[in-house]
């Protein structure tokens, strides 16, 4: 799983079996229509899994997170990650 920074200073996160290649397909414009638009991008994250559905499902999971959340993980700060993973939503403390 991976995180690019765009030249738009958005991020792209994916998930692939050869990190090297994927990366540079992206650098050629040959990866996703998202980072063939932001050219030119940069790695800026990533983890290694042992299977390639496990690094999918992460992807899925960090792709639904916020810029914030996305910019803790990549810091290093899992008190930060935690923090920002309590929901703030009032009306579900009241259901509890």
């Amino acid at each position: 799983m991976y995180i690019l920074k765009c030249n738009d200073d958005t991020y792209y996160t994916g998930s692939t079996n050869d990190l090297e290649k994927r990366i540079l397909q992206h650098t050629k414009g040959l990866g996703a229509k998202y980072t063939k638009k932001r050219l030119p991008v940069e790695l800026v994250y990533y983890e290694e899994y042992e299977r390639v559905d496990l690094a999918f499902n992460r992807e899925k999971q960090v792709q639904g997170w916020s810029r914030n959340k996305k910019e803790a993980l990549m810091a290093g700060n899992p008190d930060l990650l935690h923090k920002m993973a309590i929901c703030r939503n009032g009306s579900h403390f009241r259901n509890k």
